[in-house]
């Protein structure tokens, strides 16, 4: 969540970043009305709390009918104190409640909806093909390489099997970009997929997104992972870390779940918006200061992974209101699609400043004391990557050329062959 302290001081700053959302920036009133409250609580408590310490010396010094009238204030007085400090923690859950509410501040990113995005840059030409291009899911079932029919029989709609070279593929693309994060001083992390409450909440998921998180309610009170962003950042919590020689680094691997919810009629073809999913994804942990640097380097990195499967693509800086509730800032790598005419995000990058490490309590030790670290995640690799790839690379008799960056992923192979059978 934000800080406190700076909605307080600087509420405009809040609405600010609200309004470039497209929030509602009343929600700054909420928090200070329930923190006005709170502090109103807080001081009747304390009041009333000192007067009881006061009455024991009244009490002992006092005799006969004047005692028993002063025992008896004191158990009013008592009740008094117990029910104001019940106030002062109901007020202060209140106004925790409606901060909890307000996404991180927006750093820099264009006001706006999803389509006000800004271009950062383009890279790359796009293929002008001499032949009927095919989609991407066309290209695999002329490869053996996916099976969307059986993924839903299998397990419903939007389900798939990877198989032969789409098995092969986004191995060697995990492989890949496993090889480029662990070269560049990130630990391997294979993380949980299944998360506690208490982390799928302090990674900012069960706000606004809720509805996009599959849940396990019979008796199991877990969440599916979207991404390995949310074990990564929780198994850190309630820690304090050391960052002053840099930030501390992590590359997860797992299975991700989403129910993409709302989507319906958009993207619905083939693997570009499933159910299930594999994912490379980096996590940073830094100091604030460090953290705008850092977020360069990670967006450095998913670009050698562009380059590396070798397809046009371009950088977007995500427009406020398209941003996630835990993110200030969020560059997408998009690559071009023939077959649809358009980009598709394959990576993004974000830097959540100290959001999340204040929702869960993963600091640092600075001179002035302990203060949350800032956050960063980032993706590597994931299963639309493969995507991109056949639709790129595909040639007029069905065949696929294998990007040059993969072939030592992949035994030196060169061309994907179509499958008769």
């Amino acid at each position: 969540m934000i800080d406190l302290r700076l909605l307080r001081e600087n509420p405009d700053v809040v609405r600010d970043s609200l309004t470039a959302r497209r929030r509602d920036p009343s929600a700054v009133d909420a928090v200070l009305e329930a923190d006005a409250r709170w502090r109103e609580a807080t001081t009747a408590f304390e009041s009333a709390r000192a007067e009881q310490k006061s009455f024991g010396k009244k009490v002992a010094a006092a005799q006969g009918e004047e005692k028993q009238a002063l025992l008896a204030q004191v158990k009013q007085l008592s009740q008094d104190v117990k029910r104001l400090e019940a106030q002062t923690a109901e007020d202060a859950a209140a106004r925790d409640a409606a901060l909890r509410a307000i996404p991180n501040i927006a750093e820099g990113a264009p006001a706006g909806l999803e389509e006000d995005f800004e271009t950062r840059e383009t890279v790359g030409e796009t293929p002008a093909f001499e032949f009927e291009v095919k989609d991407h899911l066309e290209v695999a079932e002329g490869l053996r390489a996916i099976d969307m029919q059986r993924g839903a029989k299998v397990s419903g709609a939007r389900f798939y099997f990877l198989r032969g070279v789409g098995a092969e593929l986004e191995l060697a693309l995990t492989n890949a970009a496993i090889a480029k994060a662990t070269a560049n001083g990130f630990t391997l992390m294979i993380t949980p997929t299944l998360v506690l409450p208490e982390t799928m909440d302090g990674t900012g998921f069960l706000g606004e997104h809720a509805d996009e998180v599959y849940h396990l309610d019979k008796g199991d009170d877990l969440y599916l992972v979207g991404t390995s962003e949310v074990a990564l950042a929780g198994y850190h919590r309630d820690e304090v870390i050391d960052v002053s020689e840099g930030p501390v680094r992590y590359v997860g691997y797992s299975s991700c779940y989403r129910r993409e919810a709302g989507s319906y009629g958009k993207d619905t073809r083939g693997i570009i918006r499933v159910h299930q999913f594999n994912k490379v994804e980096m996590f940073s942990y830094c100091s604030v200061e460090e953290s705008y640097a850092e977020h360069e380097r990670l967006l450095g990195y998913e670009k050698e992974m562009m380059a590396l499967i070798d397809v046009p693509y371009r950088i977007i800086d995500t427009a406020a209101g398209d941003l996630g509730t835990s993110a200030a800032r969020k560059f997408d790598c998009e690559a071009w699609m023939p077959s649809q005419d358009t980009y598709r995000e394959l990576t993004s990058t974000s830097n959540c400043t100290q959001f999340q490490a204040r929702r869960l309590n993963i600091r640092e030790r600075t001179a002035e004391g302990l203060r949350p670290v800032a956050t960063l995640n980032g993706t590597l690799a994931t299963t639309r990557f493969i995507a991109a790839i056949l639709e790129n690379h595909q040639l007029p008799d069905g065949s696929v050329v294998v990007p040059e960056g993969l072939r030592p992923f992949l035994g030196g192979r060169e061309v994907f062959e179509p499958v008769d059978r």
